[in-house]
């Protein structure tokens, strides 16, 4: 039964792929909606597998937050945004604390918060905004497709068993080169001064955090015991199992942007 859920996978990424790439090509209103849907998705499946309902308090302010920080990076004040975040991470874990409940749902602000707030920031860029978020994005999809594709074909030796028992050391090395093939095409697309070599390395740097940010998210759902964070999209769960890769790789195109600085391409 190792290709049980293939059909399923095939079919959400015929569906979702293409509109949200085309998102992430004209940017603007409909791509700020659809990191906007995404990441309030995603808070409400962390609140649920915190043991919250969404409408209490706490968890209130962990989706209040996200918007908050989220529309303030909007209106070109990402700085402003981030600390947004921190404050109504404090006032989640307060409320929290305060109605005798863990205060482990407002760690859902930053988790997820960050990651939207740099996947804004990093589009914003007028000139290598769009190159950017398509590098990113491709190299990361192409990375979790090789890591499926070839994990489940060759198996071997666990990567991780105590944290992940279906992740493999072939399904990573996969990935990896997925990733890289994907980002040298990319780069391809959208030419620069810049040799392959750089290209590779850039993306294999994305790869291994988006792979990282998998199994946080594994050890995440074993912390709160459960197997998915959610149904929203059939074959792969929840978003948060969808997307825990950028949730990791954002941040990193995000910095490595700023390094380069505004309106040069990540590699």
């Amino acid at each position: 039964m190792r290709w049980a859920d293939l059909r399923q996978r095939v079919i959400s990424a015929v569906i979702l792929g293409p509109l949200a790439l085309l998102c992430l090509w004209f940017g603007g209103t409909a791509y700020v909606r659809l990191i906007g849907i995404g990441a309030v998705g995603m808070v409400l499946e962390w609140v649920r597998m915190s043991g919250h309902r969404p409408g209490d308090p706490a968890a209130l302010m962990v989706a209040a937050g996200v918007v908050a920080g989220m529309a303030a990076c909007v209106d070109a004040h990402p700085l402003a945004g981030l600390l947004l975040l921190a404050v109504f991470a404090g006032l989640s874990y307060a409320l929290a604390r305060g109605a005798g409940r863990s205060g482990i749902v407002a760690a859902g602000l930053p988790y997820v918060g960050i990651a939207a707030v740099a996947l804004l920031w990093l589009r914003d860029d007028p000139v290598a905004g769009r190159a950017d978020i398509l590098f990113l994005v491709l190299t990361v999809w192409a990375g979790d497709i090789g890591a499926y594709l070839v994990g489940r074909w060759i198996g071997g030796p666990k990567l991780a068993p105590r944290i992940s028992p279906g992740k493999t050391w072939s399904g990573a090395a996969g990935g990896l080169v997925g990733g890289c093939l994907c980002g040298l095409v990319v780069a391809h697309l959208f030419p620069a001064p810049s040799t392959s070599w750089r290209v590779i390395a850039v993306a294999a740097l994305l790869g291994v955090v988006a792979q990282s940010g998998d199994l946080l998210e594994s050890l995440i759902k074993r912390r709160f015991g459960v197997k998915d964070s959610g149904r929203t999209i059939p074959g792969h769960g929840g978003l948060l199992d969808r997307l825990d890769g950028l949730l990791t790789a954002g941040p990193v195109a995000a910095l490595l942007a700023l390094t380069v600085g505004r309106g040069v391409v990540l590699w």
